[in-house]
């Protein structure tokens, strides 16, 4: 596939370890734990765009290897000389873009491969394409935004709700509580069966939950232990390999799909269950050996290799046609996915957890119709959790994931400690600053509703790299430690234990702070110091932003009074669906309007700037 001279290329699905991929060889290969960038991923996507505005999708369930520029034919003519010599020593063997050059891709054991190509004009209008192709994006329910808790993995009926009853008392917004893997009877494999020691009553206790205003999410992974009763109903539909003593469906075929989400749905769905965590449905080099060879071979004609590819996929969609079937919204996690995923209600996460790299993954999923979940599992010190903590609420899915911890980490950051029931000096503070920080991802919850709502519509990525929108513009080519939330938000997060970051304001129209409303000149770098209280946010000029009051969950009655922010001269109008009318809210010379506000109370205009 040819390149022009300057081409720059993203893509290929969850990329932790890079960002621009020219010049680079990647093999889009399914595995939980890269190590090293060679384009292992658990959500690996056979799909990249250029800054020019081409979108390349290799359609196949092969282990890709993808040549960026760096595989080229022989040469066919001798030379009388060289023209160099003594190259410099600091060359880097790497041809990168100063040159035309080639993407080469091979595809072992394949006959044939489909190839799509999604032209822009635009970098952006070729993603958009791609997701529009692939179905267009979903738009998460209100409670899918808020935001989330998984409290540790052996909590029973009685923790899990005074932890729910504590987060109210204690005014911190919550909308899910997910319970972990000790909510089954048997996990590693698993039952899919209620452990009645910790559960005595699982249906009251949804009952509970939906008392209290939450939402119950359940972690599984689909491989299906003998004593479940969907083992006798996937035997004949599985693989010839099974994984943790338990069977691996065959979701490439429609009478596996079938069972087992039929079963989910009867036994889990009915109850009130409101999603589910799919765990460990990707491969692993270096955990063990959770998973299936891919020697393994499927009724439905597959081998593991492919099935790898498709697995989290297929998962996915066994479980979300029953949602659907009902007619019942739904906001789930998954480890692993793949092309043609913007349709599904699902959110990536992973166990790795380097903070830097985490937002890399972020900034790289909009690429590839993927959305993606820097969740806050671990912290080091009270400002790590904070800065994770800041970054989580401007992403896909808000959660705090204390699966190892009788406490939230305010309490107590150290484990042994947390679990001994011993709480941190002046935790009372933390809890007050992870209170205002969880605040703010309820005051974003109508703003990100506008951005979902068009990425079902147009394809338009929610959370995207800077370059998508300004693929022109050089000073951000490189940038992977910054996004774009919707049409006019962008983030810069902060890093505990670095003493302070630049910040690339993009070319063009100026932006402004957002929280102080100081204008900002486009095509400069703002300095950041490590301690700047708030995440750096900046918001296009002219941009008229909503911003909820705080309440206790996305469906309060708090959450229907609406600050408008309005930054500049307020040219940039929002809109948003809601229910059968649509919200627009403008701004002109100053005086605000809103139309079609619904059950949202507008209480105020603000200017920031």
């Amino acid at each position: 596939i040819p390149l022009r001279s300057q081409e720059k290329i993203y893509g290929l699905g969850l990329q932790f370890m890079s960002f621009e991929q020219r010049g680079k060889k990647k093999m889009v290969r399914v595995n939980a734990d890269p190590k090293m960038d060679t384009g292992d991923s658990h959500a690996p996507v056979p799909f990249y765009v250029t800054t020019d505005g081409i979108g390349i999708l290799i359609d196949t369930a092969r282990y890709a290897t993808f040549y960026f520029g760096d595989a080229r034919a022989k040469p066919e003519q001798a030379a009388a000389s060289v023209t160099d010599s003594n190259p410099d020593p600091n060359y880097t063997h790497n041809i990168q873009d100063a040159d035309r050059g080639l993407v080469t891709v091979e595809v072992p054991h394949a006959r044939g491969i489909d190839v799509y190509v999604f032209a822009g004009p635009t970098m952006l209008d070729a993603v958009r394409r791609y997701n529009v192709f692939s179905g267009g994006g979903h738009v998460p329910p209100e409670w899918g935004l808020g935001f989330w808790y998984r409290p540790e993995s052996r909590a029973t009926q009685e923790s899990a709700l005074a932890l729910a009853s504590e987060f109210r008392q204690r005014k911190i917004p919550c909308d899910v509580i997910g319970l972990e893997a000790g909510w089954q009877t048997h996990a590693y494999s698993c039952t899919f069966v209620w452990e009645t020691k910790r559960f005595s009553d699982p249906a009251a206790f949804v009952r509970d939950m939906q008392n209290l205003q939450y939402k119950v999410n359940l972690w599984e992974h689909a491989f299906t232990h003998p004593a479940s009763p969907l083992f006798p109903k996937l035997k004949a539909d599985s693989g010839d390999y099974g994984v943790w003593g338990g069977l691996v469906p065959d979701f490439a075929s429609k009478d596996a799909r079938v069972a087992f989400g039929e079963y989910h749905g009867k036994t889990l769905l009915d109850m009130g269950i409101s999603g589910f965590k799919l765990d460990e449905c990707d491969n692993s080099d270096f955990t063990g050996g959770w998973s299936f060879p891919e020697l393994s071979r499927f009724p439905s004609g597959v081998d593991g290799e492919q099935m790898h590819s498709v697995f989290g996929l297929r998962y996915q969609k066994a479980l979300w046609d029953q949602f659907q079937k009902r007619h019942q919204p739904t906001y789930c996690l998954v480890r692993s996915s793949g092309a043609l995923a913007a349709p599904y209600p699902f959110v990536l996460y992973s166990d790795l957890y380097v903070h830097r790299d985490f937002i890399r993954a972020l900034v790289n999923s909009g690429f590839s119709g993927l959305l993606w979940c820097p969740e806050v599992r671990d912290a080091v010190s009270s400002d790590d959790l904070i800065r994770r903590l800041q970054s989580v609420v401007f992403s896909p899915l808000a959660m705090i994931n204390g699966w190892y911890i009788k406490s939230p980490p305010w309490r107590q950051l150290n484990r042994r400690l947390n679990n001994a029931g011993q709480q941190m000096e002046g935790w009372e503070g933390i809890e007050d600053r992870c209170r205002e920080i969880i605040g703010w991802r309820m005051s974003l919850v109508p703003y990100l509703t506008a951005a979902f709502q068009r990425y079902a519509e147009d394809g338009t990525p929610p959370f995207r790299a800077l370059v998508l929108d300004a693929p022109s513009d050089a000073s951000v080519a490189r940038v992977d430690d910054q996004y774009m939330v919707g049409d006019r938000m962008m983030i810069a997060p902060l890093f505990a234990g670095e003493p302070s970051r630049q910040v690339v304001i993009p070319a063009g129209a100026g932006w402004h702070d957002f929280w102080t409303g100081a204008a900002v000149a486009g095509g400069s770098v703002a300095h950041v110091d490590a301690s700047t209280r708030n995440i750096a946010v900046y918001v296009k000029a002219g941009s008229v932003v909503p911003w909820a009051d705080v309440g206790q969950h996305a469906g309060s009655a708090e959450s229907r009074k609406l600050t408008i922010r309005v930054y500049g001269d307020g040219s940039l109008p929002f809109e948003m669906r809601n229910g059968n009318s649509t919200l627009r809210l403008r701004w002109a010379g100053g005086q605000g309007t809103a139309d079609g506000a619904g059950e949202y109370n507008i209480s105020s205009w603000k200017q920031m700037g």
